[in-house]
């Protein structure tokens, strides 16, 4: 995620996939692009045709997954953003031992930290956990408005590391 590199068209995009699915972007990061990544993602998620506040509570509820990943997840994780049959669909993968139980209700008011993978699910209506053996995959999807505004004209896909 080099400042001056622009994103290109993903190369190992599956020729049949048509118009209606899409992966979009699908990046390693580590703390230190954490900033880059989210300016990335909103890129890729305003092209894509999500806007406004559901495009904000999108972008925000995946940097609470990236920050997740980073803080509990190893400091390091991948992000992969796709779209299929009108929903953009964001995984975020860790690769830390992380623990069993992960917390997703709203802790107490007095209890430090803890509010990342609520305010994902909150944000969203949607968060899926899976527990892997190398770590952690969530997920978390937003359904797109019909028709784009700039369909076919969008950032493009990005695929790096």
């Amino acid at each position: 995620m080099g400042e001056d590199r622009q994103p290109q068209r993903d190369r190992a995009s599956p020729p049949s996939a048509g118009p209606e699915a899409a992966d979009l972007l699908d990046e390693p990061f580590t703390a230190a692009t954490v900033t880059e990544l989210r300016h990335l993602l909103a890129a890729h998620v305003a092209s894509s045709g999500l806007t406004g506040d559901p495009a904000d509570d999108f972008v925000l509820a995946v940097h609470e997954l990236v920050t997740n990943a980073v803080r509990h997840g190893g400091g390091i994780g991948r992000l992969h953003l796709s779209r299929c049959d009108g929903v953009l669909r964001c995984t975020v993968t860790d690769y830390g031992a992380g623990q069993d139980d992960v917390p997703v209700d709203l802790p107490d008011a007095d209890v430090p930290g803890g509010r990342g993978l609520w305010l994902a699910h909150h944000l969203t209506g949607t968060l899926a956990l899976r527990r892997r053996p190398d770590g952690l995959a969530a997920t978390v999807s937003a359904h797109l408005p019909a028709a784009p505004p700039d369909a076919g004209t969008g950032v493009g896909a990005t695929r790096r590391g």
